[in-house]
């Protein structure tokens, strides 16, 4: 007597909401890599800010993940690989596109729009005309097609200027940029009037929200001996901390596991961000900053000295004007953030602060300063006025790449 191995309809699964899938391109932008979506491709009910497109963003890229891994999802399990854009033509005269960056958190249950991405701003251009977001009369044939971005998050405009060859954005070159495998098509960045005057929900700021070039940050003597932290605040690109190394009992030479791997050290840098981001009036309370973790950032800056970057690479002091180590969602990063290397190129053009006195001291147009993975060069245009110093434009290069385009697919119930 044989058995029938047919599955009644009670041993059927029980009935989920299938998936459904979203118009989507995964691209590198920098040093950094996020999925790309046009406004007009979201579901309905995403398309405007609010719960429901924070949670279809957040399982795109895996999170909330609380084995940090994001293995069900785009995410890499790094602040440089858990991003998240969303572009739109822009209605704004002047501008070709509005630009909105999402920081999604790891293991935490937000998604943080408090910032920009200056690496994934390498991106936006050649994403936009390729999607067709910019005007077809704009685009050259052959050359450069500078593209004008409107970053939604801090209200400022950016420029792209996005090389071109028979009609199609160029991707490949010969451009290396420390911190990448592979060369590329060079992408110069403007960035316009960089000094922030909104943190992106409303707050006013000012380049120096303290007024000083130099503050004293008081922090708990488990934080610092003395109690006492001198300290550059400043808002462009995007809001920063500076610190110097050696107050810190570091050197600026740094790779990411003598400090990623340091717990404590780890505790200690995200206890001064958390101080500074409440004296640059950026959170009310000590507690909003474990929701904040995008802005402020954090950074420790020291004199130029020799040092091998985790390439391999021989960096030589005589090569570079400084060396500038940073922290991004609560890690120190592989390389540099794009708005932070903003942040870094202003508060070099500016004498007194901590980032100018590393370099030198003195009035300076740019800096060449060493990271983790190697060294960048940033340009900034600043003037001394009455009231302060006016930063009218920084700027520097990266490249971009498509590295996947299609669909994404995300569960029906995700949103």
């Amino acid at each position: 007597m044989t058995r029938s191995i047919t599955p009644s309809p009670a041993d059927l699964p029980p009935a989920f909401p299938a998936q459904i899938r979203i118009p989507a391109t995964y691209m590198r932008g920098g040093t950094s890599k996020g999925v790309f979506f046009r406004l007009d491709d979201l579901p309905e009910a995403c398309r405007t800010p609010g719960p429901a497109r924070d949670r279809l963003l957040q399982r795109v890229i895996g999170s909330p993940d609380p084995y940090g891994k994001q293995i069900d999802g785009m995410g890499g399990a790094t602040s440089s690989t858990s991003k998240v854009v969303i572009l739109a033509k822009s209605s704004r005269p002047d501008h070709d596109v509005d630009y909105l960056f999402g920081q999604v958190a790891i293991d935490g249950d937000f998604v943080d729009w408090s910032g920009n991405c200056g690496n994934l701003s390498a991106a936006v251009g050649p994403f936009a005309i390729t999607a067709g977001l910019v005007d077809a009369a704009r685009v050259p044939t052959d050359g450069l097609c500078a593209v004008r971005i409107w970053q939604a998050n801090i209200g400022k405009t950016i420029i792209a200027h996005v090389p071109l060859r028979n009609g199609h954005v160029q991707e490949t070159g010969d451009f290396e940029l420390d911190g990448v495998s592979f060369p590329a098509a060079e992408i110069a960045l403007e960035f316009l009037d960089p000094a922030d005057e909104s943190d992106g929900e409303g707050a006013g700021g000012a380049l120096f929200p303290t007024g000083q070039p130099v503050d004293e940050l008081e922090l708990p003597e488990t934080v610092i001996a003395g109690g006492r932290l001198r300290a550059t605040l400043i808002n462009a690109g995007i809001p920063t901390i500076f610190v110097n190394a050696a107050d810190l009992g570091y050197r600026g030479t740094e790779l990411q596991d003598a400090i990623n791997g340091d717990a404590a050290a780890l505790s200690r840098l995200e206890a001064i961000r958390a101080h500074g981001a409440l004296r640059m009036g950026l959170i009310r309370s000590l507690a909003e900053a474990a929701t904040r973790q995008h802005t402020p950032k954090i950074a420790f800056v020291a004199p130029p000295a020799d040092y091998v970057a985790s390439s391999g690479k021989a960096v030589a002091a005589a090569d570079i004007d400084l060396l500038v180590r940073a922290l991004s969602m609560g890690k120190l990063h592989h390389a540099m953030m794009g708005t932070a290397a903003v942040a870094i190129g202003t508060a070099a053009a500016i004498p007194g602060t901590l980032v100018n006195l590393a370099a030198g001291g003195g009035e300076r147009n740019s800096v060449r300063f060493g990271h983790p993975s190697g060294t960048l060069r940033v340009g900034a245009e600043a003037r001394p006025t009455d009231g302060g110093w006016v930063v009218t434009r920084a700027s520097m290069s990266r490249s971009a790449r498509i590295l996947m385009e299609g669909w994404v697919r995300v569960p029906g119930n995700a949103f």
